[in-house]
């Protein structure tokens, strides 16, 4: 009830500060706080039920991987809305914008800049991530802490170099159909960059705690299954 309300507040203030009502960045900045809060507790109790109490068999972990897959659908479904509206204009760009992709005004990034290095950052961290994954399989503790720490580090590297890439962008959202096309495509895919690193950030955390096992890590698991 907590988060249902919290993501509320947190959906109706961030249009409330992008239409430029009053008091929209308050409401957006509570329910950015509340839902990051009930989400911690919450995952909290999950780690305490999981680890302490012993209460995760098997079915509660079948439920737990089914819960994420979902979730994983959902977020395939957001990048394959954002995709479709790529492809749409860029393929048979519309009179409006000149009938020309990118639209005349439009300077796009060089691709084999930070493009091709953050795409590089990207699938080394998944084989790091991997080898972590199979290390702590293995039982190998140290395996398992090097392959998650070295997944950490390129995924804030990634981060910072995106940021980067967007400071140098000769375009903002609101210029054409481009500019809101690559916003929201590369915005939507680093929300999924932070949310994967604070997943695999606390169940590096975990590992270092001793709190995961060869057989009992369902919950670093599934943030390998979103990485």
């Amino acid at each position: 009830i907590l988060v249902s309300f919290s993501l509320l507040s947190l959906t109706t203030g961030a249009v409330m500060y992008l239409q430029g009502y009053p008091n929209g960045g308050l409401l957006l900045t509570l329910g950015l706080i509340l839902t990051a809060s009930g989400m911690g507790l919450w995952f909290r109790d999950v780690i305490t039920e999981g680890t302490y109490e012993g209460h995760h068999t098997k079915q509660v972990q079948k439920g737990l991987i089914i819960g994420l897959v979902l979730f994983i659908i959902s977020e395939v479904f957001a990048f394959f809305s954002v995709f479709w509206a790529f492809f749409h204009s860029s393929l048979s760009p519309a009179i409006e914008i000149g009938g020309v992709w990118p639209p005349l005004g439009i300077t796009p990034l060089d691709p084999f800049s930070i493009p091709l290095l953050n795409t590089f950052l990207l699938l080394s961290s998944g084989a790091f991530v991997t080898l972590g994954h199979h290390a702590l399989i293995a039982g190998d503790r140290k395996g398992a802490i090097f392959g998650t720490l070295i997944t950490i580090i390129l995924a804030i590297v990634f981060t910072v170099l995106q940021y980067i890439e967007y400071n140098e962008a000769g375009f903002t959202i609101a210029d054409s159909v481009f500019g809101t096309v690559f916003f929201a495509s590369t915005g939507l895919h680093g929300l999924h960059v932070i949310v994967g690193t604070i997943f695999i950030t606390v169940g590096f955390i975990r590992i270092l705690n001793y709190h995961l096992t060869d057989t009992h890590h369902i919950g670093h698991e599934s943030g390998i299954l979103y990485w």
